[in-house]
Protein backbone atom coordinates (compact mmCIF):
# COMPACT_ATOMS: atom_id res chain seq x y z
CA UNK A 1 0.00 0.00 0.00
CA UNK A 2 1.63 3.01 -1.13
CA UNK A 3 1.17 6.21 0.98
CA UNK A 4 -1.37 8.42 0.78
CA UNK A 5 -3.11 11.67 1.82
CA UNK A 6 -5.40 9.05 3.93
CA UNK A 7 -1.97 8.34 5.99
CA UNK A 8 -1.05 11.87 6.67
CA UNK A 9 -0.68 11.76 10.06
CA UNK A 10 -0.23 7.96 10.84
CA UNK A 11 2.22 6.96 13.05
CA UNK A 12 4.00 3.57 13.74
CA UNK A 13 6.40 3.20 15.86
CA UNK A 14 7.62 -0.47 16.94
CA UNK A 15 9.26 -1.88 20.69
CA UNK A 16 12.07 -3.91 20.92
CA UNK A 17 9.61 -7.11 21.31
CA UNK A 18 9.00 -7.81 17.52
CA UNK A 19 10.79 -5.08 15.03
CA UNK A 20 10.29 -7.26 12.28
CA UNK A 21 6.32 -7.68 12.34
CA UNK A 22 6.59 -3.67 12.88
CA UNK A 23 8.28 -3.23 10.08
CA UNK A 24 6.19 -5.15 7.57
CA UNK A 25 3.21 -3.64 9.00
CA UNK A 26 4.77 0.13 8.09
CA UNK A 27 6.01 -1.39 4.76
CA UNK A 28 1.86 -2.62 4.13
CA UNK A 29 0.82 0.99 5.02
CA UNK A 30 3.51 2.69 3.49
CA UNK A 31 4.57 5.10 5.89
CA UNK A 32 8.19 4.65 8.20
CA UNK A 33 9.14 3.39 11.00
CA UNK A 34 8.88 6.04 13.40
CA UNK A 35 12.24 7.18 15.22
CA UNK A 36 12.49 5.86 18.69
CA UNK A 37 16.16 5.42 20.58
CA UNK A 38 15.91 2.99 23.38
CA UNK A 39 18.91 1.99 25.63
CA UNK A 40 19.45 1.06 29.26
CA UNK A 41 20.79 3.00 32.22
CA UNK A 42 23.55 1.51 33.99
CA UNK A 43 21.25 0.28 36.70
CA UNK A 44 19.09 -2.00 33.84
CA UNK A 45 15.62 0.76 33.45
CA UNK A 46 14.80 1.52 30.39
CA UNK A 47 15.62 4.49 28.42
CA UNK A 48 13.86 5.66 26.10
CA UNK A 49 13.48 8.97 23.85
CA UNK A 50 11.08 9.55 20.91
CA UNK A 51 13.27 11.14 18.04
CA UNK A 52 10.55 13.12 16.14
CA UNK A 53 7.77 15.36 16.29
CA UNK A 54 4.14 13.28 16.98
CA UNK A 55 2.21 16.28 18.09
CA UNK A 56 -1.06 16.01 17.10
CA UNK A 57 -0.64 12.44 14.96
CA UNK A 58 -2.51 9.19 15.34
CA UNK A 59 0.08 7.36 17.06
CA UNK A 60 0.27 3.05 16.66
CA UNK A 61 2.76 1.50 18.74
CA UNK A 62 3.57 -1.96 18.07
CA UNK A 63 4.68 -3.80 21.46
CA UNK A 64 3.86 -7.87 22.02
CA UNK A 65 3.83 -9.08 25.81
CA UNK A 66 6.13 -12.02 25.55
CA UNK A 67 9.15 -12.68 26.51
CA UNK A 68 11.22 -11.06 28.51
CA UNK A 69 8.13 -9.82 29.14
CA UNK A 70 8.08 -7.54 31.84
CA UNK A 71 10.79 -5.92 29.99
CA UNK A 72 8.31 -5.63 26.61
CA UNK A 73 5.38 -4.70 29.07
CA UNK A 74 7.37 -1.85 30.58
CA UNK A 75 8.71 -0.66 27.52
CA UNK A 76 5.32 -0.53 25.96
CA UNK A 77 4.14 1.37 29.08
CA UNK A 78 7.62 4.00 28.63
CA UNK A 79 6.66 4.34 24.52
CA UNK A 80 2.99 4.96 26.04
CA UNK A 81 4.11 7.77 28.48
CA UNK A 82 6.59 9.43 26.19
CA UNK A 83 3.93 9.91 23.35
CA UNK A 84 1.20 11.18 25.82
CA UNK A 85 3.70 13.92 26.94
CA UNK A 86 4.77 14.29 23.37
CA UNK A 87 1.66 15.46 22.74
CA UNK A 88 0.08 12.85 20.35
CA UNK A 89 -3.40 13.38 19.49
CA UNK A 90 -4.05 9.52 19.62
CA UNK A 91 -2.32 6.28 21.14
CA UNK A 92 -3.24 3.26 19.88
CA UNK A 93 -1.50 -0.07 21.62
CA UNK A 94 -0.94 -2.77 19.07
CA UNK A 95 -0.41 -5.73 21.13
CA UNK A 96 -0.07 -9.14 18.88
CA UNK A 97 0.11 -10.93 22.12
CA UNK A 98 -1.58 -9.99 25.05
CA UNK A 99 0.72 -11.21 28.04
CA UNK A 100 -0.84 -12.24 31.42
CA UNK A 101 -4.00 -12.63 29.39
CA UNK A 102 -4.08 -16.37 31.23
CA UNK A 103 -4.44 -14.73 35.09
CA UNK A 104 -8.03 -13.47 33.69
CA UNK A 105 -9.98 -14.65 36.74
CA UNK A 106 -9.78 -16.06 40.30
CA UNK A 107 -9.88 -19.82 40.74
CA UNK A 108 -8.84 -19.75 44.19
CA UNK A 109 -8.71 -17.29 47.19
CA UNK A 110 -5.79 -14.62 47.26
CA UNK A 111 -4.93 -14.89 43.54
CA UNK A 112 -4.71 -11.61 41.63
CA UNK A 113 -6.60 -11.28 38.28
CA UNK A 114 -3.43 -9.91 36.48
CA UNK A 115 -5.08 -9.18 33.07
CA UNK A 116 -6.78 -6.38 34.66
CA UNK A 117 -4.17 -4.95 35.89
CA UNK A 118 -2.39 -4.98 32.59
CA UNK A 119 -5.65 -3.71 31.46
CA UNK A 120 -5.45 -0.78 34.44
CA UNK A 121 -1.48 0.09 33.53
CA UNK A 122 -2.36 0.36 29.71
CA UNK A 123 -4.99 2.92 31.22
CA UNK A 124 -3.41 5.21 33.24
CA UNK A 125 -0.40 5.36 31.11
CA UNK A 126 -2.60 7.32 28.21
CA UNK A 127 -3.80 4.78 25.47
CA UNK A 128 -6.74 5.55 23.67
CA UNK A 129 -7.50 2.33 22.03
CA UNK A 130 -6.30 -1.65 21.98
CA UNK A 131 -5.61 -3.36 19.12
CA UNK A 132 -4.80 -7.27 19.55
CA UNK A 133 -5.30 -10.43 18.28
CA UNK A 134 -6.96 -13.65 19.56
CA UNK A 135 -7.38 -13.32 23.34
CA UNK A 136 -6.75 -16.29 25.38
CA UNK A 137 -9.97 -14.85 26.76
CA UNK A 138 -12.50 -12.48 25.03
CA UNK A 139 -13.79 -11.13 28.07
CA UNK A 140 -10.88 -9.52 28.83
CA UNK A 141 -11.74 -6.75 26.23
CA UNK A 142 -13.87 -5.80 29.20
CA UNK A 143 -11.25 -4.98 31.53
CA UNK A 144 -10.92 -1.71 29.34
CA UNK A 145 -13.04 1.14 29.43
CA UNK A 146 -11.29 2.53 26.38
CA UNK A 147 -12.03 0.70 22.66
CA UNK A 148 -10.62 -2.55 22.03
CA UNK A 149 -10.48 -4.02 18.55
CA UNK A 150 -10.15 -7.85 18.40
CA UNK A 151 -8.76 -9.21 15.40
CA UNK A 152 -8.65 -13.22 14.67
CA UNK A 153 -5.94 -15.12 12.96
CA UNK A 154 -7.89 -17.76 12.44
CA UNK A 155 -8.29 -16.95 8.82
CA UNK A 156 -4.84 -16.84 8.13
CA UNK A 157 -4.19 -20.25 9.51
CA UNK A 158 -7.26 -21.41 7.66
CA UNK A 159 -6.47 -20.56 4.16
CA UNK A 160 -2.87 -22.08 4.99
CA UNK A 161 -4.72 -25.47 5.28
CA UNK A 162 -7.08 -24.51 2.53
CA UNK A 163 -3.82 -24.21 0.30
CA UNK A 164 -2.66 -27.62 1.38
CA UNK A 165 -6.05 -29.18 0.63
CA UNK A 166 -5.60 -31.86 2.78
CA UNK A 167 -8.00 -34.71 2.34
CA UNK A 168 -10.38 -35.20 4.47
CA UNK A 169 -9.75 -33.04 7.51
CA UNK A 170 -11.21 -32.70 10.85
CA UNK A 171 -10.26 -29.67 13.33
CA UNK A 172 -9.24 -30.67 17.17
CA UNK A 173 -10.52 -28.86 20.23
CA UNK A 174 -7.38 -29.80 22.22
CA UNK A 175 -9.93 -28.82 25.31
CA UNK A 176 -13.38 -27.64 26.04
CA UNK A 177 -12.00 -23.95 26.12
CA UNK A 178 -11.04 -23.66 22.59
CA UNK A 179 -14.22 -25.46 21.53
CA UNK A 180 -15.35 -21.68 19.61
CA UNK A 181 -11.83 -21.10 18.15
CA UNK A 182 -12.43 -24.60 16.26
CA UNK A 183 -15.53 -24.43 15.29
CA UNK A 184 -14.49 -20.94 13.11
CA UNK A 185 -11.72 -22.73 11.71
CA UNK A 186 -14.12 -25.86 10.86
CA UNK A 187 -16.24 -23.24 9.54
CA UNK A 188 -13.63 -21.56 7.07
CA UNK A 189 -12.31 -25.46 5.65
CA UNK A 190 -16.13 -26.25 5.31
CA UNK A 191 -15.50 -29.52 7.56
CA UNK A 192 -16.42 -30.97 10.98
CA UNK A 193 -14.86 -30.62 14.57
CA UNK A 194 -13.97 -33.00 17.66
CA UNK A 195 -12.68 -32.38 21.06
CA UNK A 196 -10.28 -33.74 23.51
CA UNK A 197 -11.97 -34.40 26.71
CA UNK A 198 -9.24 -34.21 29.37
CA UNK A 199 -9.83 -35.37 32.89
CA UNK A 200 -8.01 -37.26 36.02
CA UNK A 201 -10.45 -40.20 37.47
CA UNK A 202 -8.46 -39.32 40.77
CA UNK A 203 -5.22 -37.19 41.86
CA UNK A 204 -2.05 -38.70 40.96
CA UNK A 205 -3.58 -40.92 38.19
CA UNK A 206 -2.31 -39.83 34.97
CA UNK A 207 -5.17 -37.77 32.77
CA UNK A 208 -7.60 -39.97 30.77
CA UNK A 209 -8.34 -38.45 27.15
CA UNK A 210 -11.94 -39.22 25.29
CA UNK A 211 -12.32 -38.03 21.60
CA UNK A 212 -15.62 -36.32 21.15
CA UNK A 213 -16.46 -36.93 17.65
CA UNK A 214 -14.93 -38.96 14.66
CA UNK A 215 -12.00 -38.94 13.58
CA UNK A 216 -10.83 -42.27 12.35
CA UNK A 217 -9.48 -41.97 9.24
CA UNK A 218 -9.38 -37.98 8.94
CA UNK A 219 -6.01 -35.82 9.22
CA UNK A 220 -6.82 -33.64 12.36
CA UNK A 221 -5.63 -30.05 12.50
CA UNK A 222 -5.46 -29.24 16.55
CA UNK A 223 -6.10 -25.61 16.92
CA UNK A 224 -5.21 -23.54 19.70
CA UNK A 225 -4.81 -19.96 20.81
CA UNK A 226 -0.88 -20.32 22.72
CA UNK A 227 1.35 -23.39 22.51
CA UNK A 228 3.40 -22.69 25.63
CA UNK A 229 5.49 -25.48 26.62
CA UNK A 230 3.58 -27.84 23.88
CA UNK A 231 2.56 -29.96 26.07
CA UNK A 232 -1.45 -30.20 26.25
CA UNK A 233 -1.27 -30.00 22.31
CA UNK A 234 0.87 -33.14 21.97
CA UNK A 235 -0.90 -34.81 24.03
CA UNK A 236 -3.81 -34.29 22.48
CA UNK A 237 -1.93 -35.22 19.02
CA UNK A 238 -1.45 -38.60 20.48
CA UNK A 239 -4.52 -39.04 21.73
CA UNK A 240 -6.22 -38.63 18.22
CA UNK A 241 -3.77 -40.71 16.61
CA UNK A 242 -4.50 -43.26 19.28
CA UNK A 243 -8.50 -43.29 17.59
CA UNK A 244 -7.80 -44.13 14.09
CA UNK A 245 -6.48 -39.99 13.19
CA UNK A 246 -4.12 -40.80 10.53
CA UNK A 247 -1.98 -37.69 10.81
CA UNK A 248 -1.88 -34.75 12.83
CA UNK A 249 -1.20 -31.10 12.08
CA UNK A 250 -0.55 -28.36 14.55
CA UNK A 251 -1.36 -24.82 14.65
CA UNK A 252 -1.60 -21.47 16.99
CA UNK A 253 -1.93 -17.74 16.64
CA UNK A 254 0.75 -17.20 19.72
CA UNK A 255 4.13 -19.15 19.61
CA UNK A 256 4.96 -19.16 23.07
CA UNK A 257 7.48 -21.99 22.75
CA UNK A 258 8.59 -21.89 26.81
CA UNK A 259 11.69 -24.23 27.53
CA UNK A 260 12.46 -27.39 25.40
CA UNK A 261 8.48 -26.46 23.29
CA UNK A 262 10.44 -26.05 19.88
CA UNK A 263 12.61 -29.55 20.31
CA UNK A 264 9.72 -31.45 21.65
CA UNK A 265 7.00 -30.15 18.59
CA UNK A 266 9.89 -31.00 15.94
CA UNK A 267 10.75 -34.69 17.50
CA UNK A 268 6.96 -35.26 18.02
CA UNK A 269 4.28 -37.16 15.79
CA UNK A 270 2.71 -34.08 14.65
CA UNK A 271 3.15 -33.61 10.89
CA UNK A 272 3.91 -29.74 10.64
CA UNK A 273 3.29 -27.01 13.58
CA UNK A 274 1.78 -23.67 12.15
CA UNK A 275 1.88 -20.33 13.79
CA UNK A 276 1.87 -17.03 13.43
CA UNK A 277 3.91 -14.35 14.24
CA UNK A 278 2.69 -12.35 16.68
CA UNK A 279 5.61 -13.64 18.73
CA UNK A 280 9.09 -13.74 17.32
CA UNK A 281 9.89 -17.36 16.19
CA UNK A 282 12.35 -18.76 13.33
CA UNK A 283 10.87 -20.88 10.59
CA UNK A 284 12.91 -24.45 11.16
CA UNK A 285 12.17 -28.32 11.17
CA UNK A 286 8.22 -28.72 11.55
CA UNK A 287 7.47 -25.01 12.15
CA UNK A 288 5.96 -22.85 9.22
CA UNK A 289 5.48 -19.08 10.37
CA UNK A 290 2.77 -16.78 9.06
CA UNK A 291 2.55 -13.30 9.13
CA UNK A 292 -0.35 -10.96 10.60
CA UNK A 293 1.43 -7.77 9.34
CA UNK A 294 -1.67 -7.84 6.53
CA UNK A 295 -4.39 -7.90 9.13
CA UNK A 296 -2.86 -5.78 11.48
CA UNK A 297 -1.84 -3.55 9.17
CA UNK A 298 -5.10 -3.07 7.47
CA UNK A 299 -7.23 -3.24 11.33
CA UNK A 300 -4.81 0.27 11.80
CA UNK A 301 -5.98 1.47 8.51
CA UNK A 302 -8.88 1.37 9.11
CA UNK A 303 -8.64 2.60 12.66
CA UNK A 304 -7.10 6.10 11.41
CA UNK A 305 -9.38 6.82 8.49
CA UNK A 306 -12.42 5.65 10.91
CA UNK A 307 -13.80 2.86 8.69
CA UNK A 308 -15.29 -0.23 10.52
CA UNK A 309 -12.50 -2.73 11.63
CA UNK A 310 -15.15 -5.70 11.86
CA UNK A 311 -15.73 -5.69 8.04
CA UNK A 312 -12.12 -7.22 7.92
CA UNK A 313 -14.02 -11.03 9.17
CA UNK A 314 -17.24 -10.72 7.14
CA UNK A 315 -17.50 -13.29 4.55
Amino acid sequence: MLLSENNLGLKVFAGSSNPELAAEIAAYLGVPLGKIELGRFSNGEIKLTVKESVRGSDAFVVQSVCQPVNDNLMELLIIIDALRRASAKRITAVIPHYGYARQDRKTKGREPITAKLVANLLTVAGVDRILTVDLHAGQIQGFFDIPVDHLSAVRILADYFLAKQIENPVVVAPDLGGVARARDMAHLLRTSIAIVDKRRPEPGVAEVMNIIGKVRGKTAIMIDDIIDSGGTILEGAKAVLNKGATGVYVCCTHPVFSGQAVKRLNESVVEEVVVANTIPVHQSGKIQVLSVARLLGEAIRRIHQDLSVSELFED
